[in-house]
């Protein structure tokens, strides 16, 4: 089994440097044509300048691939929808798109100004929205698309000093989880990928023996397996150092309290109960916790 995306067009945003560029170039290397997003600022979003997704499409070029190179400020629309239509009237179609772009502003909350806070969310967030929201009537369309949002460890788990960055990370999974169920009958899949790696966005946190081992092209590897026509579904991929692993959502089965049983006090007696893993799942959309508490409900009723 080989992976291939000949004759496909790919977008990846941030694709100037680090993990963008390596994915634009093996995304290249496999047969894609790719847009090469970059808006060219520094990690924390200062700036602009076109020569780094300039340099990204010319390695892609020298190496006997396709590629365009586009400046959007993926937090604005009117400049997404611009790069999109770029790409339709270069090669007519977008099969998958990549939202890797991203910033940082990091500062404990206490000291965090909320525009900083909107700025993270902005780029991270509404980003990836906005380049997903410019696609999707275009993969409705083909019956085809396969997209990948960029989440993060600071997100699932916590990270100090993070707590912008950590929200909009969470929330493109929550993003994901619905476009799953919303782009299924058009054979549209989207996963997210969870990285690691010794990039300038983690300049100064890890050392120079981390950094060596932490590559960007062990993170590609994963990023790979999520594009492609047997690509998973509703997947968060964790990819580095040569480590791959899933991060799975679970919700206990939990307990039911009759109405007159049904107080803080009760709730906090049972939370050992609550808590206990045994028959713990992943569930697949929101409904199916409801149609478990439900369901609970009515078997004591009959009781």
């Amino acid at each position: 089994m080989t992976i291939r995306y000949d004759g496909q067009v790919a977008i990846v945003t941030g694709a100037g440097n680090g993990l963008g560029r390596s994915h634009a170039l093996a995304l290249a290397a496999r047969g894609a044509k790719v847009v090469v997003n970059d808006l060219g600022g520094s990690v924390n979003g200062a700036g602009s300048s076109s020569a780094a997704a300039l340099e990204t499409v010319k390695l892609i070029e020298q190496a006997g691939g396709e590629a365009i190179a586009n400046g959007a400020n993926v937090a604005k629309l009117d400049e997404v929808a611009a790069m999109v239509k770029q790409a339709m009237d270069t090669w007519g179609r977008i099969d998958i798109l990549v939202n890797n772009a991203g910033i940082l502003r990091d500062k404990s909350f206490v000291k965090m100004s909320m525009d900083d806070f909107q700025l993270v969310v902005d780029v991270h967030l509404m980003g990836s929205a906005n380049c997903t929201k410019a696609v999707w009537e275009i993969m409705r369309a083909q019956g085809y698309g396969r997209i990948v949002m960029t989440t993060s460890s600071s997100g699932m788990y916590g990270n100090f000093g993070q707590a912008n960055y950590g929200a909009a990370k969470m929330a493109v999974v929550g993003l994901m989880n619905t476009l799953v169920l919303e782009g299924d009958k058009y054979n549209i899949r989207v996963n997210c990928l969870s990285p690691t790696a010794g990039t300038r966005m983690l300049e100064g946190l890890v050392t120079e023996e981390q950094s060596h081992i932490m590559t960007v092209e062990a993170v590609t590897a994963g990023l790979l397996t999520l594009c492609d026509s047997d690509a998973p579904n509703r997947s968060i991929l964790c990819c580095g150092a040569g480590g791959y692993a899933r991060t799975h959502i679970y919700e206990t089965d939990g307990i039911y309290l009759p109405p007159e049983q049904q107080t803080p006090e009760n709730v906090r007696a049972q939370m050992a109960a609550i808590d206990n893993p045994a028959g713990e799942k992943v569930l697949l959309g929101g409904f199916q916790q409801t149609d478990k508490f439900v369901a609970k409900a009515v078997a004591h009723l009959k009781q």
